[in-house]
C-alpha cells in the first residue's frame, strides 16, 4: 500500500487505528498522550489500562479500544525517553514501530496513523525520529499491505506551513515550465490569415519602442551644411576610477574551490561538509539518509547517487543554490524548471529552509512523490 506524511491532529484521523506515545507506568504523559486520552475519554481509557494492561516496558506496544475517537483502536507504543542517544534509544524506538505494526497486522487493521513517536515531550530529535519511522514503516510495507500515515502536528510546524504555502505557490507559478512552453514559443506551421507570428509581432513591438538610431533621418531644421575644413574631435574628459577594494577572504575561498574542480560528487560533498564545519551525522540525519548509505557515499569516491538522494544531501549540508547546482552537476544532474519536485527543492534551498519534514509535507500536499516513501 502506501506511506504518507500529513499535517493533521492525530485524534481526528479517520483510520482504523491510531498510535499513541505511551508511558511505561500507568499514567498519562504530556503531548500526544494527553491529547489522545482527552479525545478518547480520559477516565474510560485510563481505567481500561489499569484493569487490562498495567505497566509495560519501553519499546513494547499494547492495544485498546478507541472509545470516542473516530478510530476503532488505539495502539499504545511505550516510547523511550531520549537521554543523549547512548542508552539504546534508537533500538527501543524501532521496536515501538515494529511492535505497533505487528499488533495492527494481527488485528486485521488496514489503515493506521502514527505520530512521530518520542519526538515531542520524550525529547527524541525530530529528524532522527522521522528517519527511524521511515526505515521501519517502509521495511514493513515491503512484505505487507497497509495504509500508513505519519502525522505531523505541532504549533511551529503549522505556522511554518501556513507561512510557506502562498510563497511556495507563487514561486512554483513563476518558475514552473510545463509542456505548454512549446505552444507558447514554437512557430506554427500554418499562420491563420490576418494574424502574425508571435516572434514577428514581438519584434515589431520592440522596434516601436527602441527604433534604430541609424535609421533616423534628421529633420530639415536640424540639417547643417558640411564645412570644408575638418572640425577637430571634441576632447573627451578622462575619468579615473577609484581602485576597487579586494575581498581577500572571497579570493581565498575561490582559490580553495579551484582546488576541487575535478572532485567527484562524493569528494566535493565531503569537502563542502568539512568547509562548513558540520558533523556527518548532522548532515545525514537532516537529509533523512540512512547512516550506512552515507558511509558508502563517503568511502566510495566514485559513488553515483540517485537524483533524489543528491537533493536530500544538499538540504542536509545546508548548501546555497550555487553550491547545490555545482554538487548536482558532478553527478550529472541539474535542477529542472519542468519538474515541480526540483522547483520545491530550489525554493527551500533559496530560502534557507533546511527542513525535510516540511518539504515532504509540501510534496505530499501537491500530489508529488514523498521522500520518506
Amino acid at each position: 500500500m502506501s506511506l504518507k506524511i500529513v499535517r493533521n491532529d492525530i485524534t481526528k484521523m479517520n483510520t482504523e487505528a491510531i498510535v499513541n506515545t505511551a508511558s511505561p507506568s500507568v499514567a498519562v504523559g504530556q503531548g500526544c498522550d494527553t491529547a489522545i486520552y482527552k479525545a478518547a475519554g480520559y477516565d474510560d481509557l485510563l481505567a481500561y489500562r489499569k484493569e487490562n494492561i498495567g505497566e509495560a516496558k519501553m519499546g513494547e506496544a499494547f492495544i485498546t479500544p478507541g472509545f470516542r475517537l473516530p478510530s476503532k483502536y488505539i495502539i499504545h507504543a511505550v516510547s523511550p525517553l531520549f537521554t543523549g542517544g547512548d542508552d539504546g534509544e534508537e533500538d527501543k524506538l524501532r521496536s515501538c514501530y515494529r511492535n505497533s505494526l505487528k499488533l495492527a497486522k494481527e488485528n486485521g487493521i488496514k489503515s493506521i496513523s502514527f505520530p512521530l513517536i518520542s519526538t515531542g515531550s520524550f525529547g527524541y530529535p525530530k529528524h532522527e525520529g522521522l528517519r527511524v519511522a521511515a526505515d521501519e514503516i517502509n521495511a514493513f510495507l515491503l512484505e505487507n499491505e497497509m495504509e500508513i500515515y505519519l502525522v505531523v502536528f505541532d504549533e511551529n510546524a503549522t505556522k511554518l506551513g501556513k507561512k510557506l504555502y502562498p510563497r511556495l505557490e507563487s514561486y512554483i507559478n513563476n518558475n514552473y515550465v510545463d509542456e505548454m512552453i512549446d505552444a507558447e514559443y514554437s512557430m506554427p506551421t500554418e499562420i491563420p490569415r490576418g494574424s502574425k507570428p508571435k516572434l514577428e509581432s514581438r519584434m515589431q513591438s520592440l522596434s516601436s519602442i527602441m527604433p534604430s538610431i541609424n535609421s533616423r533621418e534628421p529633420s530639415a531644421s536640424s540639417r547643417v551644411p558640411l564645412l570644408n575644413s575638418v572640425m577637430p574631435a571634441p576632447r573627451m574628459r578622462q575619468t579615473v576610477e577609484a581602485p576597487r577594494e579586494i575581498d581577500f577572504e572571497n579570493l581565498t575561498e575561490l582559490d580553495e574551490r579551484m582546488k576541487h574542480l575535478s572532485d567527484t560528487f562524493s569528494e566535493y560533498l565531503m569537502y563542502l561538509i568539512e568547509s562548513k564545519g558540520m558533523k556527518n551525522s548532522d548532515v545525514y540525519n537532516r537529509a533523512l539518509i540512512d547512516k550506512r548509505r552515507f558511509s558508502k557515499i563517503k568511502n566510495d569516491p566514485k559513488y553515483h547517487p540517485e537524483k533524489i538522494t543528491a537533493l536530500c544531501l544538499c538540504i542536509g549540508a545546508k548548501l546555497n543554490l550555487d553550491e547545490t547546482k555545482d554538487l548536482l552537476a558532478r553527478a550529472g544532474y541539474a535542477l529542472s524548471p519542468c519538474d515541480k519536485t526540483d522547483i520545491i527543492f530550489s525554493f527551500f534551498i533559496e530560502n534557507e529552509i533546511y527542513d525535510m519534514i516540511e518539504l515532504d509535507i509540501q510534496l505530499e500536499e501537491r500530489g508529488l512523490n514523498c521522500i520518506i516513501a
